[in-house]
């Protein structure tokens, strides 16, 4: 983008909502509520996407196809990956901010 000042909003609002998203797509996991998983899954994979998190999203693409099959057990194993990809995306984004 060659507006900085609205890339660090943006990836400002896309952390904060991802963080809340991903606590509660753990929450939906833990639940064994699949429709949620998967709902929550796909919202935050499009977020995601949007802002070139490809790492992250295709995580999140395969937590939501598994939770559309419900294979939650496989959702959860995908859990740790996720935050793992998560940490890094606020690295990066903070760098970029900074």
């Amino acid at each position: 983008m060659d507006d900085a000042e609205l890339m660090q909003d943006i990836l400002a609002t896309l952390i904060s909502d991802t963080g809340r998203q991903l606590l509660a797509l753990e929450h939906a996991v833990e639940s064994a509520d699949a429709k949620e998983t998967a709902r929550l899954a796909h919202y935050s994979k499009g977020a995601c996407a949007n802002v070139g998190a490809t790492s992250t999203a295709r995580i999140l693409l395969e937590i939501e196809k598994k939770a559309k099959e419900g294979d939650l057990e496989a959702c959860g194993a995908s859990l740790a990956s996720l935050q793992r990809e998560f940490q890094k995306l606020q690295a990066e984004a903070a760098q970029l901010t900074a």
